[in-house]
Parts: C-alpha cells; sequence; structure tokens
C-alpha cells in the first residue's frame, strides 16, 4: 500500500479547507482497505476453529484422516499462505510506515469530524481502536491465527495430541514435497512453490503454539531442523521473511529445551 504521505505532509503544512479535503479524500480508501482486512482477520478467527474441528475429528489416525479430508486441507494451506503473506506485506512497510501514518491521520481529522460533523465516518471509535491494537502487532494475521487455533486446543482439551499431531503430519508433508527433485519439477509456477515454504512454515509456528512443549523440544512430531535447512538452501529474497517468521513469532525458540543446534542453526 502506496500511502499518503505527500497529501498528509502538504495538509499539515498547509491547513487549509483545499489540502485537508484533498488529504482526506486519499486517506479514505486507503481506511476503507485497512477495514476490510481487520475485517477478514476477524472472520479468519471465526472460521478456523470450525475447519480445525473438521480436520482433527474422527476416528482416523491423523494421516489417514487428512487423506479424507483434501478439500479442507486446501482451505486451510490456503489461509497459511495468505496469512503468512500478508504480514510479509506488514513487516515490509515497517520500513516506511504508510499504515500507522495514514490510520493516524485518519483517527485524528475523525475526531475533529465528530465536533463538526462535516463528513461521514466509516470507522467508530471503538473499531478504530481495534483496528489500532491489530495493526500495531508486526505479524497481526498471524496472531489473530495463532490465538484462533490456541483457543480451539483450549477448548477441545481431548484433542490436544489429534490436533498438534495433524499440523505436524501437514508439516512434514509440505517439506517432503519440497525435498522431492521429481515433484519439484512438476511446479512450474513459483508461486506455488512459496505457497508450499509458506504453509510449511505458518504449521510449523501453529504448532509450536498450540503443542505444550512446541516445535523446537526433541521427539517434537515436526522436523524443524529440516525445515530450516531446506529454507536456508533458498535464495535470501525467499526464506529470509519465513526465517525470521520462524525467529520472532515462534513462542517456544528461547527456552531451555530448545537443542542449541536448532538456536545456532536459525540464527546463523
Amino acid at each position: 500500500m502506496t500511502g499518503a504521505g505527500k497529501e498528509i505532509r502538504e495538509a499539515i503544512a498547509d491547513p487549509s479547507p483545499e489540502c485537508q479535503e484533498k488529504a482526506w479524500n486519499i486517506v479514505i480508501p486507503l481506511v476503507e482497505k485497512l477495514k476490510r482486512c481487520y475485517e477478514h482477520s476477524m472472520e479468519l478467527e471465526r472460521i478456523v476453529p470450525m475447519l480445525l474441528g473438521q480436520l482433527v475429528g474422527g476416528r482416523l489416525n491423523p494421516t489417514q484422516h487428512l487423506e479424507t479430508q483434501q478439500a479442507l486441507v486446501k482451505q486451510l494451506a490456503e489461509i497459511l499462505e495468505f496469512v503468512l503473506k500478508f504480514d510479509e506485506y506488514k513487516v515490509e512497510s515497517m520500513k516506511t510506515p504508510a499504515i500507522q501514518n495514514d490510520f493516524s491521520y485518519y483517527r485524528r481529522i475523525a475526531s475533529r469530524q465528530r465536533l463538526d460533523q462535516s463528513h461521514d465516518l466509516i470507522v467508530s471509535t471503538e473499531l478504530a481502536n481495534r483496528m489500532s491494537l491489530f495493526y500495531a502487532h508486526a505479524t497481526p494475521m498471524l496472531k489473530v491465527l495463532s490465538e484462533a487455533t490456541s483457543k480451539f486446543v483450549q477448548d477441545n482439551s481431548d484433542n490436544v495430541d489429534n490436533t498438534t499431531e495433524t499440523l505436524g503430519t501437514m508439516a512434514k508433508v509440505c517439506l517432503r514435497m519440497l525435498e522431492n527433485p521429481k515433484l519439484l519439477a512438476q511446479i512450474e509456477r513459483e508461486e506455488t512453490h512459496l505457497l508450499l515454504l509458506r504453509v510449511m512454515v505458518g504449521l510449523v509456528i501453529l504448532y509450536d503454539h498450540v503443542h505444550p512443549v512446541g516445535a523446537f523440544a526433541r521427539g517434537a512430531h515436526v522436523d524443524v531442523k529440516g525445515c530450516v535447512r531446506l529454507l536456508q538452501a533458498q535464495p535470501a529474497v525467499k526464506a529470509e521473511p519465513l526465517l525470521n517468521a520462524l525467529r520472532y513469532t515462534t513462542k517456544h525458540l528461547n527456552e531451555d529445551n530448545t537443542p542449541k543446534n536448532i538456536r545456532n542453526l536459525l540464527a546463523a
């Protein structure tokens, strides 16, 4: 998102009605876009527990059950890809913080407009406060997804093992696909390769958030070392955002039971 920095600076330097109106008209569509993204995160928060409930239920073991739920597996994969891709853009935007600046300007002017009612406001004060908290987080979509998954596990405590094993199995499948030269040769689109990388990393992060001792401890049902080595073999432009996601959005990486070689591998 390009942002309205130029128009906002002009409106601050010259607070005439014309400049204020120009900045406001540029900011409004951007705020509407931020609102849609926030509302989408709320929809994910509602949908993901329902999706997980179908994926981890049943009497079959997780591997067999996933084979019978391929359409739902695909849906979860697409959600994970969207979440990782959104947060990559968000992290990138922090270098040029258009999102926070545009929204801060909107809230400042909106506060004024409430006094003279000269504009219809598209975001209420309460919603603006929630949106501010959402966008203040470095990886907001991943935070929503992790919390939704953690709440699902808390609400379904008898399914903890099934949930973690399901996530771990899906992560292993992604890793095996990415390690298989024959399968890789069949992937023609770069975006498909990136999708698999993002989904693999997203599954490791979710596993780490919901498993009692996390993804890094010995005996975890996920091959973190294999995932990290695979990522490190990719071009930096692909790998670095995903390695950073593992470094900074996992829950247990810096705990005592994380093997030193895993920590060193991710620090490299």
